[in-house]
């Protein structure tokens, strides 16, 4: 059984939609949601899924000594961030090589870089008219969305789209790939 842990700092929709997608799977599980942010929603959505949730401050988290500890009780073979903002320091990448992997709601190396998630990716990729955008699965590194890319799956824009209509679009790209590309990734 491959064990997964999925990091996320907001509402957890995509956390929720990669639990569901292996709640029965015959050889991944999702252990854990950590999450940074004690308001997020996705504190709910673990509750709801009878998940086990750890909540960590941002200084506890770039210490390491409690992140390590709680993942030494865990036999955990990879890291889902799923809209968690923070950057990975080098304990955990040093930890967990190749073993992070991130996703993205653009098609990098565009829109990507500290700032650029959600709604500022969206609203970003409007004011450019862009064509095309999409997601991108990355590994992690220790830089905000330059690692070595896993896949990429592009969608259509049209200039009549609003940042919330690319913003549905790109999500439906995200809760169709990136359960996916974890799957690939961990070779289950």
């Amino acid at each position: 059984m491959k064990r997964i842990a999925v990091f996320a700092s907001g509402s957890g929709s995509n956390a929720e939609n990669i639990y569901h997608y292996f709640k029965n799977h015959k050889d991944v599980s999702v252990e854990f949601i950590l999450t940074n942010k004690y308001d997020a929603f996705v504190i709910e959505r673990a509750k709801k899924l009878d998940i086990p949730i750890i909540i960590i401050s941002n200084r506890a988290f770039k210490n390491g000594d409690f992140l390590l500890n709680v993942l030494s009780q865990y036999p955990i073979d990879l890291i889902v961030l799923a809209g968690f903002l923070q950057l990975i320091p080098s304990y955990l990448l040093e930890r967990f090589p190749n073993k992070i992997i991130n996703i993205h709601p653009a098609l990098l190396p565009a829109y990507g870089g500290k700032g650029m998630y959600g709604k500022h990716v969206h609203k970003a990729v409007k004011e450019n008219k862009e064509e095309r955008s999409g997601i991108t699965i990355h590994y992690v590194n220790e830089h905000y969305d330059e690692g070595e890319i896993i896949m990429q799956e592009s969608c259509s824009l049209s200039q009549y789209d609003s940042v919330e209509d690319i913003a549905k679009k790109v999500g439906e790209l995200e809760y169709t790939y990136y359960p996916k590309a974890i799957e690939e990734v961990l070779g289950a």
